[in-house]
């Protein structure tokens, strides 16, 4: 039997176009029993997923640098926390202040309720007090800042003249100390440390540190009861 050449064509219905472009096509949801198209492109894999690779990180931000560990070891954790060595140097002025304070002899010094050990006890317990204070700040990340209006360049040499000069003065004082008296080489000491400091007030210098000095002998020697020397001036004084 042959077709009519001149008859319409008859439109397909539901049933009959159910084909590629149907539901079970490509374009609609895929079928769990048929094997996947291999020429259907996939979406690439989450680089995050459990089956993927480490997705590459992108450019390094400035905090990476200082929170990544860095090598060294023992040598790099005490170079960022040097600050350990003065809470080491301030413990160990207390422990050597209160030993000087517990072995010091009172009984001829004694005068009243405040004695030679009042001020040794007090100064080695706050050194002890800031060191234990200073180390914990320091271990839980604390680092010294400097200051907003500071001036430093850090690439400067040492002033080795001032340390210098601050040594000699404070050896000179310790040996005219018994000749002169405190309070002559104790204003020496004075006027000396603020010279190598870098004052040149020779007109008001000394004599701020003549009366730092006489200020020093009055309270040490008459209210504390620690006997100083006094030199040619024990009997003026």
């Amino acid at each position: 039997m042959t077709t009519d050449p001149t008859e319409p064509t008859r439109p397909t219905g539901p049933a009959e176009s159910a084909g590629p472009t149907g539901p079970s096509g490509p374009t609609g949801p895929a079928d769990a029993s048929r094997p996947a198209d291999p020429t259907t492109p996939t979406a690439p894999a989450d680089p995050t997923g459990p089956a993927g690779t480490t997705r590459p990180t992108g450019p390094a931000r400035p905090g990476d640098a200082e929170a990544a560990p860095r090598p060294g070891g023992t040598r790099s954790w005490l170079r960022d926390h040097s600050e350990l060595g003065v809470c080491v140097l301030l413990f160990a002025l207390g422990v050597l202040v209160l030993t000087d304070a517990f072995t010091m002899s009172v009984d001829i010094a004694q005068r009243g309720p405040v004695g030679p050990r009042t001020v040794p006890f007090v100064i080695g317990g706050l050194f002890l007090l800031i060191a234990v204070l200073l180390a914990a700040d320091v271990l839980r990340g604390g680092r010294g800042e400097a200051e907003g209006g500071e001036d430093v360049d850090l690439d400067a040499p040492a002033d080795w003249r001032t340390v210098l000069l601050l040594t000699g003065v404070f050896l000179g004082a310790a040996v005219l100390i018994g000749p002169l008296g405190f309070p002559i080489a104790g204003a020496l000491l004075f006027w000396g440390s603020a010279y190598a400091l870098g004052s040149r007030h020779h007109g008001r210098d000394p004599l701020i540190a003549a009366g730092l000095s006489l200020f020093t002998y009055f309270v040490f020697d008459n209210l504390l009861g620690v006997p100083l020397p006094g030199g040619p001036l024990m009997g003026v004084l």
